[in-house]
């Protein structure tokens, strides 16, 4: 059952949950970088007809990779644990799920934006972003504080 916030609840996890975004964006980037290395390296290899294999070489980067790809894994899973939803890890996008009009929605918020000053509807996605205003302040709700 997914949790839900009001905005109050969802700024107040803010600063953690973005520290978490961060760190999970590089260690994405590190990922990624160690994937090219090792792709570079297999097409040297293939390129060699595999006669020359730096073994110690393609273990450091296999183990690289799979520490990095463990460690994101971690970061992402420990926000998610909060209730939040990653949805784009390339720009820093995350939402908070909330109840409005008697529907679930999201709190939508990107890497670089000062507070949460949005909203969309479940389907809508970043696209059908609205900016929160009175009507919806007044009228979302998240779950009771625990």
């Amino acid at each position: 059952m997914p949790r839900y916030f009001t905005l109050e609840q969802a700024e107040s996890l803010l600063p953690a949950v973005k520290g978490q975004l961060e760190q999970a964006i590089k260690l994405k980037q590190e990922s990624e970088g160690a994937q090219r290395e090792l792709q570079r390296h297999n097409q040297r290899v293939a390129s060699m007809g595999g006669m020359l294999i730096d073994r110690q070489e393609l273990l450091r980067l296999r183990a690289r990779m799979d520490a990095t790809a463990m460690r994101l894994s971690e970061v992402v899973a420990s926000v998610q644990q909060a209730g939040v939803l990653i949805k784009d890890l390339d720009i820093g996008l995350i939402d908070f799920p909330t109840l409005f009009g008697g529907r679930e929605v999201m709190l939508c918020w990107r890497l670089g934006e000062e507070a949460i000053r949005f909203w969309h509807g479940a389907e809508e996605g970043y696209r059908g972003r609205k900016e929160i205003d009175a009507d919806f302040l007044a009228g979302h709700r998240g779950d009771p504080e625990i």
